[in-house]
This record gives C-alpha cells, structure tokens and sequence, in this order.
C-alpha cells in the first residue's frame, strides 16, 4: 500500500463490530424462548446455523480479501449487519429474528476476519503487537456491552436492538474514513494482476497450520462448553444463575488485564508456541478443577485457569499463521483460523448434550481433560517435528 492505513482504524473497527454483537449475543437464548415462545430444542438450532453463518462468512471473507478490494467487501459486510439490525428494531417475531441472526453470524465472521487480515498487512508493527491489540480490544467491546445489556434488556426490549443498530452505523462511518486510503488503493500490489497462480504453501508449513487448526476446533469445543452446558450443571448445584454470570465478569476483566501485561511484554516470548503450550494445558487444568468442583469457589478457580489458557493461546495462532503464510493467501488462512472457532462454538453445546445424557458432566468434564491433553501433545510432536524447517513470510 502506497499510504498505509493506521492500527487505530483496524482496532476500532475491531472494537464496533465486537461491541454490536454483545448487545446481541448475551440475550439471544432468553429472547427466542421467553418473549418469542421459541422451544429450547429450536433456539439451539437456531444458534447452531448462527454459528454456521459465522464459519461460512470468515472462509468467504478471507478469500474476498485475498481477491478483491477490502474497503468494499467491509462496506457490503457493514451493511448487510447494519440492515439486519434495522429489521430486528422493527420486527419481532421468530421467523424475522431467526433469518437475522444468520446473517448477523455471516456479516461478524465476514468483517471479524477482513480486519484481521488488515492488521496482519500493517508494515509499522509487528505481528504479535498487531493481533494481540486486536484480541484485547474486542474483548473490551465484549465487557462494555454484555455488561450495559442487561440494564437495557430491562429497561425496554428494544433498547438493546437499537444500540447494535447505531454501533453498526458507526462501523460504516469507520470503514468510510478510516479505510478511505483502501478505496482507490491495490493492497495485493503485482501478485493481485497473478492472482489465477495457484500459491503452494510448503508441506512442513501446512503439517504446522493444520495441528493449530485442529487445536482451535478442539479447544474451542471444550472452551463451549462453559457457555452452553456449565450453567446448567451450577445451577444444579444449587448455585443461584446471577453468579454464574460473575464468572463470565470475570473472565472479561482478567483477560483485558492478562492482554495488557502480554502486550507490554511481548518482546520477551521469543518462541510463540510457549504460550499456546501453557494456554493448552491451563485449558485441561480447568477441566480438572470443574470436575472435582461443587463448591463456588472452585468454580471461581476453574474460570481463572481457563482465563489465563485462552488469554495465552488463542492471540498467538493468527501470529503463527500470518508468519506461515504469503500475502496472497493470508486472507484465506486467517479466515480458517476464525472459521475454525467458530465450527468448535457451533458444535459444543450438541456435542457436551450428548455426553452429558449418555455420561453425565462429570465424564464430559474428564474427556475435555484428555481432548486438552492430547492436542497439546500432538501440537508439540509437529513442532517438534518440522524444527526450524519452516519458511516465514
């Protein structure tokens, strides 16, 4: 790019598109069955083909950025989250809501990847710096919402709807004038005229790339399970609801906090496996502590090992893959990586249903214990493996 565009613009689209959707998310299951009179068997489809949206909106993403002009893939994934957000202010029956949150799913996955893919193409920072920044912001949109919701929710049904819908438009007006310099600009430089030239990564590179894939669709599965399935085994235990969602104020302070440190620090990881090895393996301690839990403190606990793994491992895959890949295909590979998260999260709650009808949670809670432990293994067997072998972009 001739004129760069700045790290203030990415993270603050970052910040809009994260910040619309915790006013969306957190109420999306109590809406649908509550006030919509949706049964529960339904919401969970419902959120299944959300999360589906989602996956289907960061391949398509990652691939329109390799190929076409970002500025207007990010104005169309801006008004198509805009626009649905205008029918949920206005209408409020199921059929509606439902459509609108598939397309929530496929605009945020869509926009979530792109400005991830214009973080990794920023010259001025490096990498870690750039996605660790990243992580942290829409972690600070994801408090300042889910935190203002409730309030909201109760004060008037719509309020919630109609700051989404204006947060929405103020990611529009971002895109507008803080990506201005995209709109006339080739940000793939010559290869973009050689677009049609297949890009064959190295075999050492991809062996790399699809154990962190695989790592994201385990963790992310198991990570799942806290927000679909915990809550109910808490509540089962006595444990009134409010403080379950303590827990999760929890988990939102400590990582802005965590992602503080590590950015101030990052020039001292100077391998950035470490961090995912610890992430992965704070991730099955968790699931340790979760199974001997029935005290709310071991809960407490429980969350701040969990915390602290994805604070530690999920910011350092993209910084791998943006490494492992050339700029012709990096849209595509951060893409995946989303893409990834997203089939973990939409998978969990069915996939922890059948265990705990067949097992019971304390079997779900011990396989999440193994699943955790052997990715971990099978992540560090492949680096091990390809060594110092790998090419770097």
């Amino acid at each position: 790019m001739k004129k760069e565009i700045s790290l203030f613009a990415v993270l603050l689209g970052s910040f809009c598109t994260s910040f619309e959707m915790s006013f969306i998310w957190p109420l999306t299951s109590v809406y649908l069955h509550d006030n919509l009179h949706i049964s529960l068997a339904l919401v969970g489809l419902v959120l299944f083909f959300n999360s589906l949206a989602s996956v289907i909106g960061n391949i398509f993403g990652g691939l329109g950025f390799d190929k076409l002009n970002p500025y207007y893939l990010l104005l169309l994934g801006g008004g198509v989250t805009t626009l649905s957000l205008v029918v949920l202010v206005f209408f409020h029956q199921a059929l509606p809501f439902s459509i609108c949150l598939f397309f929530l799913g496929l605009s945020a996955g869509w926009n979530g990847t792109l400005i991830s893919a214009l973080g990794a193409i920023l010259k001025k920072y490096d990498g870690n710096y750039v996605f660790n920044m990243i992580y942290f912001i829409q972690n600070l949109g994801i408090v300042i919402g889910s935190s203002t919701v409730g309030f909201l929710y109760d004060w008037n049904i719509k309020l919630p709807f109609i700051a989404a819908m204006l947060i929405s438009f103020g990611f529009l007006l971002v895109v507008m004038i803080g990506f201005r310099a995209l709109k006339y600009e080739n940000i793939h430089g010559s290869t973009h005229k050689h677009s049609k030239v297949k890009v064959v990564l190295p075999k050492i590179n991809m062996y790399l790339i699809y154990s962190l894939f695989a790592m994201l669709l385990v963790t992310w599965t198991m990570y799942q399970q806290w927000g679909s399935n915990v809550s109910v085994y808490i509540t089962s235990l006595g444990i009134p609801f409010r403080y379950y969602s303590v827990l999760w104020t929890i988990n939102a302070g400590l990582i802005l906090v965590i992602q503080i440190f590590i950015v101030r620090l990052r020039h001292l990881i100077k391998n950035n496996y470490i961090p995912i090895y610890f992430g992965i393996f704070t991730f099955a301690l968790s699931f340790v502590v979760l199974f001997f839990a029935k005290q709310y403190y071991l809960f407490v606990v429980a969350m701040i090992l969990l915390t602290f793994g994805e604070a530690l491992a999920f910011p350092q895959v993209p910084v791998i893959i943006n490494q492992l890949t050339p700029n012709e295909v990096k849209g595509k590979y951060l893409g995946l990586v989303n893409s990834f998260g997203s089939a973990g999260r939409a998978i969990a709650p069915l996939f922890g249903g059948l265990v705990i009808e067949g097992f019971g949670y304390r079997n779900l809670f011990l396989i999440a214990i193994i699943f955790n432990l052997a990715i971990l293994i099978i992540v560090y067997l492949v680096r091990l493996r390809v060594g110092n072998n790998v090419k770097s972009y």
